[in-house]
């Protein structure tokens, strides 16, 4: 009996301990149990719960109650806009909650990650990059003028870049253009660099939507692929996007949506199959 009634005393103690107020503005308290939930907010984003950090969350709450207290007195909360935008937060707010107690019960696999970096690299192999240089001219009169120039050895391929090239970012360098994918450029750039040998320049100008390129492939090489720990928090950022567009997806699918026509979209109206199908009975 002694016992259950020191129990019951340090129960009665407790409860106005925890329900205690930290202020009181204009009536209104915030109490010790609100600063607690946001501080442990901030404590789950990685800040330390110290007295200081306490401090500051109490002095927010006070600003931010006198702010909300304000906004109410001039009715800012009763207008249709702000109505609408509150609403629309508050539904970022349970979408994005969703995804990621999604995520959380879903989560990707290390074997899943393996995979997907084995069958990118399995995609990327036998990809080359190369070393280019061009150069980058208005017309094809001048593109055919410097080319026969530079294969008549009168001017090397660098010279001519600083001298003609209106590619002012490559043409003070010489025309280079350094190591890349032939997938860096536009198609037909690309078709251009991929056709030419270590060494060879274009006999013909390119065409663009820049202008006429004169364009030489210096060298070439194998890609070499990352290895799996230089790109696994790409992969599972990239396998976590997947992830969420298959379940919002089977969210939609499940969903029974009526447009204003009448009919559940994606699904098929009460008496016909499925598109392109008879109405039932027919």
């Amino acid at each position: 009996m002694k016992r259950l009634a020191v129990l019951a005393a340090a129960c009665v103690l407790a409860a106005p301990v925890y329900a205690a107020n930290i202020a009181v503005v204009n009536g209104q308290p915030i109490t010790q149990e609100k600063l607690d939930q946001f501080v442990s907010l901030l404590v789950s984003k990685g800040a330390q719960d110290t007295p200081e950090l306490r401090a500051q969350v109490k002095e927010e709450m006070i600003s931010r109650l006198v702010a909300v207290q304000a906004a109410k007195k001039a009715g800012i909360e009763n207008r249709p806009d702000i109505k609408q935008e509150v609403d629309i937060a508050r539904q970022n707010i349970l979408v994005r909650t969703l995804m990621a107690d999604y995520l959380k019960k879903h989560p990707i696999t290390d074997a899943q990650v393996q995979a997907e970096y084995d069958k990118i690299k399995q995609e990327q192999s036998g990809r080359k990059e190369y070393k280019v240089r061009h150069i980058l001219v208005k017309d094809e009169k001048t593109a055919d003028q410097l080319t026969a120039e530079i294969k008549a050895k009168k001017i090397t391929f660098a010279d001519a870049a600083k001298k003609d090239s209106i590619d002012p970012g490559s043409g003070k360098s010489g025309g280079d253009l350094g190591w890349g994918p032939a997938s860096n450029y536009v198609p037909e750039f690309a078709k251009a660099v991929e056709n030419l040998k270590n060494g060879q320049m274009t006999d013909k100008p390119v065409h663009t939507q820049f202008g006429w390129h004169i364009i030489q492939v210096e060298d070439s090489r194998p890609i070499k692929f990352p290895d799996l720990a230089d790109v696994k928090p790409q992969i599972e950022q990239m396998l976590h996007q997947q992830a969420l567009a298959k379940y919002q997806e089977s969210l939609m699918t499940a969903a029974t949506i009526t447009n204003s026509g009448g009919a559940a979209a994606g699904k098929p109206a009460a008496g016909t199959k499925a598109a392109g199908g008879k109405a039932a009975g027919k």
